[in-house]
């Protein structure tokens, strides 16, 4: 007796199916149609996504007290920083000598404050302070 088993041939994926699957397992070669075509979609999707998706990917604010910082040079291989008051919470000198470092250091670096002093109004009121540091 002669049997054969009939085998059905492995049927292609066709169609839409196909080609979606062929793309997401990456099966072209490099320098064909449809691999160029993964590529454009690839870079439209990195260049033009920022302009449709919110990524909220900003930069993070270290030092939100810096903004009203100005820098002169003293002359002397040093800077004067003058700070403005609002930034300042601290009552003893030791305290604004910290806070004052913690505004200076993220801009200039590692410094060290040789002096300070209190920038006042007429009827007494603290404008800002005027310091002078040293690398």
């Amino acid at each position: 007796m002669n049997t054969t088993i009939a085998t059905t041939p492995a049927v292609p994926a066709s169609g839409i199916w196909g080609t979606i699957r062929s793309y997401v397992l990456w099966s072209h070669e490099r320098g064909t149609v449809q691999y160029d075509v993964m590529v454009t979609l690839i870079l439209l999707f990195v260049f033009f996504s920022p302009r449709f998706i919110n990524y909220k990917d900003k930069p993070v604010d270290r030092n939100s007290r810096a903004a009203g910082v100005l820098i002169t040079p003293d002359g002397q291989n040093g800077f004067i920083y003058q700070i403005g008051a609002a930034g300042i919470q601290g009552k003893g000198d030791d305290a604004i000598r910290a806070e004052l470092l913690s505004i200076i250091e993220p801009i200039s670096g590692e410094v060290s404050i040789s002096k300070y002093e209190v920038v006042r109004d007429r009827s007494g009121y603290v404008l800002s302070y005027r310091v002078w540091v040293q690398r």
